[in-house]
Formats: C-alpha cells, structure tokens, sequence
C-alpha cells in the first residue's frame, strides 16, 4: 500500500515527491545543574521545574553536515536542522543535594534528511544556566553511536543574540569542515570575538583584550599605579577585557571591585574555576586566613610585637594546633569544601605543614652548599648563568647610571678555585653567576626610600670537582649618593665560617635570597607563565574554532588561566595587594616586571633554547636531546629536557596528522589570523620585534605549540609547586629586608656581634609580611581535587580522530617512564644535587601527583 500510495504520489506532484522516513533515535544528555560551591541551588530548582510546568523546556536541535537547509534565504548553504527535541523528565528526576551530573534522555524524530549530525543547538527556556558535559545518540541511522563532548554553560536562550550551538568532536582545518557547517563555525567565532563594547556579564562569551589598568586607585594617593601595557615606557601582555567604566578622576584607569565581590569579576564563564576548584581555593584562602590571624592574636601578647625573637619562633607555626582524629571519620566527610578545610597534613589544625626543607634538618638551609643547590633544583632555577666575562659587566646606560661593572676582581675569588688559576676556571666553565644587578638597580633609591632596604646583587659561584655549586663572592650594590649618574657604590663580600665575617656572609646571602625571591614570583613565575600566557588564551579563542586541531591541542593548557589572572589582579598584585605588601618591591613590582618584560622574546622560552642562552647547555648532536649541560647534575634541566623532548614528539605526532604539507600550514586563514592578532594584540607592545616566529611551515607550527605547552605547564610546574617546600620557613627564602648591612663603629655592628642570630632575624622579613608570604605560597603549592595533568584530558574522547588519541596515549606512556627515570636518578647517591643536606628529593618535573602539596606534579595549565 505504501509503495502505491508513493507511485501516486509522484505522478500528482509530477516526480518530486520523495518520502520523509523518520524514526526515533534515544539520546542520552549528562549535565550538571546549577550549584553554589558544592550544592545545587535549590531556589533554581524550584524555578527551573516551574518553568517545565508552563511548557518551557530545554530543546535540542541537530545540524546536519550532510544535507543542506534548502529554504534558507542565504545565498551559501547551511546544514539543515532537525525538528527539536526537550529534555524528558527534567521534573520528576531526583537530584542530590550535592552538586553532581544528572542525566536525561532525550528522544529525537529521525529525518533521513539530517543524515550525520554535524553540530546541534541547544535552547535554554529555564530559569538557570547549566553546565551541558555531554550528548550521546544510540543507534543513529547509517551511523551508530554518536558522541558530543560540550563541556560548557547554557544560560537562559534569553542571555544570547544566537542560539548556544556545539559541533561534534572532529578537528577540522578550515579548509576542510563540510562546507553546510561552515557558516555556524563562522557565526560562533564572532560571537566569541564580541564588539568591543560595554561591561561584560558573566553569561556572555566574549574574549577581549585590555591593559592592565586596574591595579591602582586613581582617588586613593598611596594606591595610585601608572597603566601597564599600551606603551614603550610600561609595555605588558594584554589581559581579559572586562568593560568595567572608568574612573571618575582618571579616564584611563578602570573601576576596582571592591574586595568583597573579587569573585565576580569577568571571565567568559567557561573560564570560571569548576565547583571543585572553587571550593578548594575558598577552603585554602579562609584556611589561610585562620592560620594567619592565629599567631597575629598570639604575638599582641609578646614583648616584641611583629618581630621573631628567635629562630625557634619559627617552628611553632609548624607544631601544635587542633589535633584532628585520622581514619573514616574524615574519608567520610562528602563536601571537598570541608575537606579541604579540616585538612591538615599530619600537623594540627591550623597550623601550617612543616616545609622540606627544614623537615630532615634544622640548619642545613643556611649552609652555603644549599644556598647554591638551590639555584639548580630550588623554586627558582632558571636565572643562574655561566660566567662568560669577568669582571661580570652591566648592560645598563652609562649615560643615566654611570659606571655599574662588577667590583669583584681576582684575588676576592682565587683561593676558592681548587687550585685553578682564573682563566681556566673561565675556559673550563666552572664560574657561574646568579645576576639581579642590572634588573633592579634603576629601582633601588626608590625601594630604600620605602621601609625596604635593598642592593643590586651579584652573586659568583664556584663549580666543584664534586659537581656541586658553591657560593664565592656576593656583590651588594648601591647607587652613588651623588647622584645615579656617579655608577655604583659596591661592596664584595666572601665566605667565612667564624665570627663576625661569618655572620656579614650569611647576611650578604640574605640579600641575594630576598633580590631571588622577588625575581622569581614577579618574574619568574607571574610574567613568564601567568601574564604572557593570557594573551594566547584570548587570541586561541577568538581566532581558532572549537573545530580547529590547534584549539582542541592548547585547550587543556589554558583552563583557569584567566580566572585565577583575573583573581591575581583583584588581591594579589593590585595595589597594596599581598605582593606589595609582603616583597620588597612594594609597589613598584608590577612596574619592574613591565621593564622586564621588554626583554621577553618568545622562542627563548623554548627549554633547549633557553639553557643555550644561559650558558647552561651547549648543542652537542651526541648528547640525550642534542645537548651536553654546563653542569651535569642540574635537577631542573635534566628533568626538564626529557619532558620537553616528550611534549614535542607528541605535538609532532598530532600537527603532522593534519597537516600534510606547509602550504597547508601557509592557506590555514585561522592559524594565520590567530598569529597575527598574538604579536599585533596580544603582545602588542612587542608587535615590531624582528624575533617573532614565523607561521608558515609545519615545524613552525611545531616549534610554536610546544613552547605553549612547554610554559603552560612543566615551566608553570618547576617555579611554582615547589615554593612552600622551599619558601614556607621565611629564613630561608625572606621576601624583604629592613635595613641594610651593618657598618663597623655603628650600635648595630656592635649588636651584630653580640647576638648575631638576633640580627639575622632582625633584617629580615618581620612576622606579619612572613605570614603573608607563608600564606599565599601554601595555596600556590598546592595541587587541588580535580587537577588535570600532563598526559590527562578531562574527557578520554575528546577527538574522533583516532591518531592523534594513539599519539596521546603514546605521550602517557613516554610521561611515566619519565617518572620512572626522575626516581632512579633521585636514588642515586652521586647526584648531590638532587638532594642536598636538606634531602629534598627534585620532583618539580615528576608528571603526576595526587592533591595536596606534595612537591611534585605538572597541572596542564596555569591554574592556580
């Protein structure tokens, strides 16, 4: 009967008509529902079921990518769309109080003309957003199982000017993608890009650039900071824009939130911390909090009030406290929230974890062979460099700062060489130089008219026939009283064991710790991985589609990058934020990392590059990875080069998956726009710069990728998981001093002498900024519940392509055998260097690890 009626049919209507078969195809929706912290909003509940109540639903429509929209009154065709299909059973299905995934069938009326769904629209009539993670289609005709992987928030349709639209997890080039999907590829990147305009609501979806004009507070005269970014005085990466107005007295900075409401400061909200890493970051901050105000309360009670009388001062943050029961009574407890905050790593409640380095000896810190080790396998051991030249010599203008070469001649060094003469000591790269002279002597008068007191310092050291470091010379600099012009006025200061020239040594050590530790959180850390990274976040997804091979390639590497930015920006390096209140810096921090900055060149963030700049490798072909390091016991570098030789080889293995040639490279208008607004935007200050990369080869694309990924992560991972080991008992890492080396026939020589402890610890970081530091470095240390790593995706199918999933499970298997090697290399007992007295094991660069701060671990992005 059917086929008659067809035959009919098509002699009426003169062989154009054609059957319709439909069908019904089940559909499987896992999202996640609105929640505060860690509990779903129950208010929203109520609201959403009313809502289902009055016939408004959340609806899905699928796009085809094989059949086109014939009505459409465009002139290119657009994939046709199914009819829509809501949700079932959003109000009689039960969801626990705990935030957590719910599912929900879905039941489509299969056209034969949708064909392969190449995307689908999604219509959110509720009251709520939710958090939409995936589509699953059983059975589709002529194709199976169909899976969508979203992973992103649906606010209300009325919140957007376009429908929220998903493509299935295939890569396409642009070149490439069907062409009926080409016109929503288009329409979802200019939704993306936004207009410039307006104050951004945190429902919309718009990545923007903007300066760093929020930091300071025009109306408030000791709060007022000049705008970074935008000009060759203060050149800066770009930030997220926000669209906050400006300020009534000043039109070129932005209003500040007021602290309350850091929280809520814009980032598109796929940006946002998950319910997990929020309350992980609310539980350490109100944690810290606690342990900050506890010892504060305690020393309104002693007669020196913010100062440490005594060394032993220091270890009661590290013992008593509430002791917590061990066992199930905490397993049990459901809420990370509280977890985290009843969490106290074998110490008390409240009180801080006791840091490594003091945890196996209480003295070895101060020995110079850890003051050295450090700068191979501590927080920050990326700045030491080979001497090339001695006496050193600065790169300052002689012009504005006069005469600032190095004072240290031969005969303050030559007894330390075992019996080398200085030249060959030269020739046989044995001389090494941590260098914080030229980056902050411009800032010096500035800083010591403040409560801080600094040099520029020079710090020699010395390789021995051991293969350990060791400190020779120490450089402390001051401008000429008359005037920067004159040059410097320097004093050269070497190792001693006994008496008053024991005590001068450690504190000359003192001063080079405190020059380290601003250099490292200012520079080494928040510039070159937090600031500079920011801009590739905001050009990746305003310029390369969800679609794109490289979009789904750095994906994982920019998670919360702009979110915990964005925080930073609100309390940490604001004004009078905890940076300027706890480094020596002060309020000139931001302003120093900006000068810095001009001498950022991209492709010197390249590992091998980086090393060979430093004078800490030379290429050598015969050599594991092409290099033979300057030292061989260096933790960071030989651990590094393994995981930069893993991340490589696997970005080779995907880019040369889709790309076939380099004209393919060359006719990608994506991956060019993307590069282009980068250096023109992004980093827009340095745009004219002659080192910028090109993009127009295969191994370009290569090249570029692994440096991101090399920054995002393991670089991240090296200066930053490993400062509360280090930095968390202040003696040993201060982020300040109060007053300058002690001059003979002064009363604080003469109290030198007497109490040479109480000297130490009265230069150094007094309790209140101690704490602050303590306090923000054990958040930052610290791995949070839903860490992703190195080798880890969020979802296991996250592309369709099956090479590239074999290739990623190939760098997996690479990363644990990395594990393997950073182990056997940790027990063997001639690589000094990876121990010290302090016997703390080198596992910055260890993959993976569980929650906590364990020392150990490299998160795929710069998340905290």
């Amino acid at each position: 009967m059917d086929n008659i009626f067809h035959k009919v049919a098509n002699l009426v209507l003169g062989g154009n008509y054609k059957r319709n078969k439909t069908t019904k195809v089940k559909g499987k929706v896992v999202l996640m529902k609105k929640n505060v912290l860690e509990f779903n909003d129950l208010g929203s509940s109520v609201l959403d079921r009313a809502h289902e109540l009055f016939g408004k639903h959340i609806s899905i429509q699928f796009i085809s990518a094989t059949h086109a929209d014939q009505g459409s009154s465009e002139k290119r065709l657009r994939g046709k769309l199914g009819k829509p299909a809501i949700l079932e059973d959003w109000i009689s299905t039960i969801t626990t109080l705990t935030a957590g995934e719910s599912a929900y069938e879905v039941t489509f009326d299969w056209d034969e003309e949708i064909g392969l769904p190449g995307g689908f629209l999604v219509k959110n009539l509720h009251h709520s957003e939710f958090y939409l993670m995936t589509l699953t289609l059983e059975n589709v005709p002529g194709h199976g199982q169909v899976h969508f992987v979203c992973n992103s928030w649906v606010y209300p349709a009325e919140k957007y000017t376009k429908d929220r639209i998903f493509f299935a997890n295939k890569a396409y080039l642009p070149d490439e993608t069907p062409h009926l999907l080409q016109p929503y590829r288009e329409e979802e990147m200019a939704v993306l890009r936004g207009n410039g305009t307006g104050v951004l609501q945190e429902w919309d979806r718009v990545y923007d650039y903007a300066f760093y004009n929020d930091l300071g507070e025009p109306d408030d005269k000791d709060k007022v900071r000049p705008v970074i970014g935008g000009s060759s005085e203060y050149p800066y990466p770009r930030r997220g824009r926000t669209g906050r107005p400006s300020t009534d007295s000043d039109p070129e900075t932005e209003t500040r939130l007021p602290l309350i409401e850091f929280l809520s400061i814009y980032v598109p909200r796929d940006e946002r911390f998950g319910h997990l890493r929020m309350s992980d970051f609310l539980a350490q901050g109100l944690e810290a909090i606690l342990k900050f105000l506890l010892p504060e309360f305690e020393a309104l009670f002693d007669d020196t009030i913010n100062e440490y009388d005594t060394f032993e001062d220091f270890l009661k943050l590290y013992n008593g406290g509430i002791k917590l029961p061990q066992g199930p009574l905490l397993e049990n407890i459901p809420l990370q929230f509280f977890k985290e905050l009843v969490r106290s790593d074998g110490e008390g409640l409240f009180k801080y974890s006791t840091p490594q380095v003091i945890r196996a000896d209480l003295s070895s810190w101060s020995t110079d062979e850890e003051f050295a080790r450090e700068m191979l396998a501590g927080v920050n051991p990326v700045s030491i460099q080979l001497l090339k030249a001695f006496p050193p010599i600065s790169k300052l203008d002689a012009k504005l700062y006069g005469n600032q070469n190095s004072s240290i001649r031969s005969h303050h060094i030559q007894e330390h060489l075992e019996g080398l003469e200085l030249n060959e000591a030269l020739r046989a790269k044995r001389l090494f130089i941590l260098d914080h002279h030229d980056s902050l002597m411009p800032y010096v008068n500035r800083i010591n008219a403040t409560s801080s007191k600094v040099y520029a310092t020079r710090t020699l050291l010395f390789l021995q026939n051991a293969g350990a470091l060791k400190p020779i010379a120490i450089e402390l600099s001051l401008p000429h009283p008359d005037g920067d012009q004159f040059g410097a006025v320097s004093k050269v200061y070497t190792p001693a064991k006994d008496g008053v020239e024991a005590t001068i040594w450690q504190l000359a050590k003192a001063y080079v710790a405190v020059n380290d530790s601003g250099v490292h959180q200012l520079i080494s850390h928040w510039l070159n991985t937090h600031a500079v990274i920011e801009p590739f976040v905001i050009a990746t997804n305003r310029q390369l589609s969800v679609l794109h091979p490289i979009n789904k390639l750095l994906h994982p590497h920019f998670r919360d990058t702009m979110n915990i930015n964005a925080t930073a920006r609100n309390i940490l390096i604001n004004s009078e934020g905890i940076l300027e209140r706890s480094f020596f810096t002060g309020k000139y921090s931001i302003e120093i990392s900006s000068k810095i900055y001009k001498d950022w060149v991209f492709p010197n963030h390249a590992l091998p590059v980086d090393l060979v700049l430093r004078g800490m490798a030379v290429e050598d072909s015969s050599s594991p990875n092409g290099l033979r390091l300057t030292i061989e016991d260096y933790p960071y570098a030989v651990d590094g080069l393994e995981i930069w030789s893993a991340i490589k080889t696997w970005v080779e293995d995907y880019c040369k998956f889709y790309y076939k040639s380099d004209d393919m490279v060359k006719n990608d208008a994506e991956l060019q726009s993307w590069w282009k607004e980068l250096r023109e935007e992004g980093h827009g200050d340095l745009k004219d710069e002659p080192w910028w990369p090109k993009m127009n080869l295969v191994q370009d694309v290569i090249e570029n990728c692994t440096i991101i990924i090399w920054v995002s992560s393991a670089l991240h991972a090296a200066v930053n998981y490993g400062q509360y080991a280090y930095a968390g008992y202040p003696p040993n890492r201060p982020t300040l001093c109060r007053r300058l080396m002690p001059e003979p026939n002064t009363p604080e020589y003469d109290e030198m002498k007497e109490d040479p402890k109480r000297t130490f610890l009265k230069t150094i970081t007094p309790q209140l900024q101690s704490l602050l530091s303590v306090s923000l470095i054990e958040i930052l240390s610290r791995h949070t519940s839903d860490e992703l790593y190195l080798g880890q995706r969020e979802c296991p199918e996250w592309t369709l392509d099956v090479e590239p999933l074999m290739a990623f499970e190939k760098f997996g298997k690479e990363l644990k055998q990395i594990e393997e090697k950073i182990m056997q290399r940790n027990n063997d007992e001639r690589l000094k260097n990876r121990h010290g007295l302090v016997k703390v094991p080198y596992t910055l660069l260890y993959p993976s690890s569980e929650e906590g701060i364990t020392g150990r671990g490299i998160p795929n992005s710069v998340a905290i």
